[in-house]
C-alpha cells in the first residue's frame, strides 16, 4: 500500500478512538462513510477525523448548491479540484 493515498493535516488529539486503532492494519477509515483507503481515490487524514475524497467531494457539491453558485463557476470549481486530483 502507498502512503500517498493517505494525507496527514494536523497533530493528533489525546484521544484514541476505534477507527485509530484499526489503523495498526495499514488502513485509515472515512470517519463518514467507513471506506478504508484501500477503496477510495486519496484520504486526508487530520486530528482525530478521516475524510475520503468522495465525501469531500460530495461535501463541496452540496456548499456550491446551498450557496446557489452560478453553474459556470461550480463547474470551474469542480474542474479545477478533479483536474488537480487526477495528476
Amino acid at each position: 500500500m502507498s502512503d500517498d493515498k493517505v494525507i496527514k493535516l494536523g497533530a493528533k488529539r489525546g484521544k484514541s478512538t476505534e477507527q485509530e486503532d484499526k489503523k495498526d492494519d495499514g488502513l485509515v477509515y472515512c470517519s463518514f462513510c467507513g471506506r478504508p483507503n484501500t477503496q477510495v481515490l486519496k484520504m486526508v487524514q487530520g486530528p482525530g477525523v478521516n475524510i475520503c475524497s468522495e465525501c469531500a467531494m460530495i461535501a463541496v457539491q452540496y456548499l456550491i448548491l446551498n450557496d446557489r453558485m452560478p453553474s459556470a463557476e461550480a463547474q470551474q470549481i469542480l474542474d479545477a479540484f478533479w483536474g488537480k486530483a487526477r495528476r
